[in-house]
C-alpha cells in the first residue's frame, strides 16, 4: 500500500507526527506512512496545525485544501488534499508523488 491514495474528494496521505522535534522536516517513509518532524507539541491541536500548515507550504496548495480525517488525537494521521477545479486528484497525485515520496 502506497503513502496516499485517491478518493473522490482528493488524494488522502498517510502521516506519521513526531511531535517537539528541534525542526520541521520530512523524516522519510515509516512503513507506509510519511514521517515529519515538527517543532509543534502535541497539545492543544498545535501539532495538527502544523501539520497541515508544513505539508501546504511544502506541496505548494493552500493550507484550506487541507484536512486531518483520521487521527486527530494520534500520531498516525490521514490528511485529505482535497481536489478543485484547478487541482484535479490526477494532478495532485502526481505533486504527492514528486513532493513526498523519497526517491
Amino acid at each position: 500500500m502506497p503513502i496516499y491514495r485517491e478518493t473522490a474528494d482528493g488524494i488522502v496521505v498517510n502521516v506519521l507526527v513526531q511531535p517537539r522535534a528541534s525542526r520541521n522536516q520530512v523524516a522519510g517513509l515509516h512503513g507506509e506512512a510519511l514521517k515529519l518532524r515538527l517543532t509543534a507539541p502535541p497539545v492543544e491541536g498545535a501539532a495538527n496545525k502544523m501539520c497541515l500548515a508544513f505539508l501546504a507550504d511544502l506541496l505548494g496548495v493552500p493550507k484550506s485544501s487541507l484536512e486531518i480525517v483520521a487521527g486527530h488525537s494520534s500520531r498516525s494521521k490521514q490528511v485529505l488534499i482535497r481536489s478543485t477545479v484547478d487541482r484535479r486528484p490526477g494532478d495532485l497525485k502526481k505533486i504527492v508523488a514528486q513532493r513526498l515520496t523519497p526517491s
